[in-house]
């Protein structure tokens, strides 16, 4: 990296990106951790690598072929950032192979878990294959003859395809075909054996069979491919009358867009590469050749399976919330007291019970809700159409534009719209990111209002899978709040000044900035001065010069930032007081909470934005303070054991590598996502204890 005054200060957002991948391919090759959680997290690494080639690839491609220049922060072309992302992502994909073939698959095998190769298949299983398999095959895929006068087939992105070259005929000319092997055919095929499961793959078959799809040919070779296309594409036109199919123009052109990446195994010969780069337009630089297995995101299938306890984590089911077993509804409760959860530790059944006692309440008059990404059989969705078909008035901010949900959206959106539900598909050039549910209710005092604020997205599967906070009120300041700012993106009024609540675009970046900034001030005036941050993403450049000033007034700065983090800590005279702490452990940290000394009187918010310029400049976002003492307390908690985990913990050192974290000397290591699991199933046990010491009569039905 040349050594000028800026490119010193900031790390490159998608080599960071890359070393975030590293750290949970760290963790496949951990020997420390179950057989079956290291393949899910190798899983993890190859479905991340695919959406980084469709989104960050595909877009520094698009640029670079513009003829840009310009650098970045960390001063790189777009063309030095591809290639260094090209020599960066070599290296991965040899470690991911080094860990499939020489560690984890063995280690299956020994397991009673066998992948057979073709050249492996005993009588019986081949016997199997053609009975049960190949008349599928024959009968579903097609295959494509390849001629080079005429247009090539459009083949789709993420799928394996067998590339077949032909013996030559009369006129000597290279003969070509490829076989599409997509939906519905299975990856993994169940084979009889002496294992507890025994499968082939899908293009092991299909090659062993290969030649029923060419009779009286000659097959002279058979090798797997598959196509990463760019998938940096948005809508032109926002303007536009029909906003959905605007959205599904944008779908059409993914499936048609240009192929950044080609995988293929490494045995293929250079003749048929040649083929299949000249068929998909493919320059060398993004020929990747794979020794073994390709699409190892497949994989997480095997994760799964029945019957393997011992190759996997002990399970930590989500602990109760015991504020609903009693008779009072959730909005009794609202009434006294908020609610802050989080989420996999605690459960997120108060989050649905917020939506399915709202649609089933006569004494509520509305909902209010932002979706973003759902889970494909949705609690929430359905509690939403109970509610519109029951009268009540029920309006949805539906984001047409999530990267990669836009088509499950959009079906979503129609299902709402036939029930009676207002829907908006999010606002123009923006990206509606917060998330937010308010519920308006009819009350002996008047009308009240209860919230719902979050930092995941309202998807009961992924509510499992990610740590996230909910925070349920009634605080008159924060619902009159979220009434205003769902009025303002459903409407075409401006933001209004908010109470509590800070927004993105309008206000969160310079509230930031404000928050930092008064903290090295205190810091000047020799006053103790902090800031802790739990975020995803730290890439803004004015948030981290802010930062970069803080430290160099005295402010202690501790950060855990998960993935991409552009700033450089430890540097003498930049950022010696900045810590950066990154956690990838069996859950995936998204919370993003933070602190800020304020001379002892702290405050403490949780935001679903992260310092990002696309998050503070291009989307909708909220981030809320936490003032209700034991919300804060328990806010805290989770931020702290964060920063302090010294067992899934890395330290970002100036250079830009990462470092186990360890515990001081006599102390243990921490693991924060157990810690936290641990305190959670205390106060549920802790409540427990304490409801058995309450006695509640059982009264006539008439009292």
């Amino acid at each position: 990296m040349a050594a000028t005054s800026d490119t010193i200060r900031f790390f490159n957002r998608e080599l960071s990106w890359l070393e975030f991948n590293q750290r949970v391919l760290d963790e496949a090759l951990n020997a420390d951790v179950p057989t079956l959680e290291r393949l899910k997290f190798l899983a993890i690494t190859a479905s991340n690598l695919d959406e980084f080639f469709m989104v960050r690839v595909g877009g520094l491609k698009l640029i670079s072929a513009a003829g840009v220049t310009a650098q970045d922060p960390a001063g790189l072309t777009p063309r030095e950032q591809l290639d260094r992302i090209g020599d960066r992502v070599r290296r991965m994909v040899r470690d991911q192979y080094a860990c499939f073939l020489k560690t984890l698959d063995p280690a299956l095998a020994a397991a009673g878990i066998q992948r057979v190769a073709a050249s492996q298949l005993t009588r019986p299983q081949r016997r199997h294959l053609e009975a049960q398999f190949n008349p599928t095959c024959f009968s579903v895929v097609c295959p494509l003859a390849i001629h080079p006068e005429a247009p090539a087939p459009l083949l789709a992105g993420l799928v394996l395809h067998l590339a077949v070259r032909l013996e030559p005929r009369e006129d000597k000319k290279p003969r070509f075909a490829v076989l599409p092997l997509a939906q519905p055919l299975p990856r993994f095929i169940s084979l009889p054996g002496e294992a507890r499961h025994t499968t082939i793959l899908l293009e092991d078959a299909a090659r062993a069979s290969v030649t029923t799809f060419f009779p009286g040919e000659t097959v002279l070779e058979a090798a797997v491919f598959r196509l990463t296309r760019n998938a940096d594409l948005s809508v032109q036109n926002e303007d536009a009358a029909d906003f959905v199919a605007e959205m599904q123009q944008v779908l059409d052109a993914r499936r048609q867009s240009r192929c950044v990446r080609l995988e293929i195994e490494a045995g293929a010969s250079a003749e048929l590469v040649a083929e299949v780069r000249r068929l998909l337009e493919v320059e060398e630089a993004d020929v990747y050749a794979v020794p073994g297995p390709l699409a190892l995101s497949d994989f997480m299938a095997l994760t799964s399976l029945d019957g393997f306890a011992d190759l996997r984590e002990k399970p930590w089911p989500p602990q109760p919330s015991l504020t609903l077993t009693g008779t009072a509804g959730l909005f009794d409760i609202l009434d006294h007291r908020d609610i802050l959860l989080v989420h996999p530790y605690d459960a997120y059944d108060p989050v649905l019970a917020l939506l399915e006692e709202a649609a089933a309440d006569p004494q509520v008059l509305a909902i209010k809700q932002i979706l973003y990404r759902t889970s494909r059989q949705s609690r929430i969705i359905a509690a939403l159409r109970r509610a519109a078909e029951s009268g009540k008035y029920v309006t949805v901010v539906l984001e047409l534009k999530a990267r990669f949900d836009e088509a499950r959206n959009m079906d979503w959106a129609r299902e709402l719209e036939r029930t009676g539900v207002k829907v908006f598909y999010g606002v123009k050039d923006l990206k509606t990111h917060a998330k937010a549910c308010l519920v308006v209710r009819k009350h002996p005092q008047g009308i009240i209002r209860y919230a719902h604020f979050g930092t995941g997205n309202y998807n009961e599967a992924t509510a499992r899978l990610y740590t996230d906070v909910s925070y349920l009120t009634s605080n008159p300041d924060l619902t009159a709040d979220a009434a205003a700012f769902f009025n303002a993106i459903t409407g075409y009024s401006q933001p209004v000044p908010y109470r509590k609540l800070i927004a993105a675009p309008a206000r969160l970046r310079a509230r930031l900035i404000e928050l930092i900034e008064g903290e090295a001030e205190r810091a000047r005036q020799g006053q103790p001065a902090r800031i802790d941050a739990k975020i995803n993403s730290l890439v803004d450049r004015e948030i981290i010069e802010a930062l970069y000033a803080a430290s160099q007034a005295g402010v202690t700065i501790r950060l855990n930032v998960r993935g991409i983090c552009c700033l450089r800590p430890g540097v003498p005279g930049l950022s010696e007081r900045i810590t950066v702490l990154s956690v990838v452990d069996r859950y995936l940290e998204h919370a993003r909470i933070f602190r800020f000394h304020r001379g002892g009187e702290e405050q403490v918010f949780f935001s679903s934005a992260d310092w990002m310029r696309r998050n503070l400049d291009r989307r909708i976002e909220l981030m809320i303070p936490v003032d209700a003492a034991a919300c804060k307390a328990h806010l805290l908690e989770i931020l702290e054991a964060g920063l302090q985990d010294t067992a899934k913990g890395r330290l970002l050192h100036p250079d830009g590598s990462y470092a186990a974290a360890r515990p001081g000397r006599g102390q243990k290591a921490v693991r924060s996502q157990k810690a936290l699991y641990d305190a959670a199933c205390r106060r549920a046990e802790d409540a427990r204890q304490d409801k058995r010491t309450v006695f509640e009569p059982h009264r006539p039905p008439d009292a």
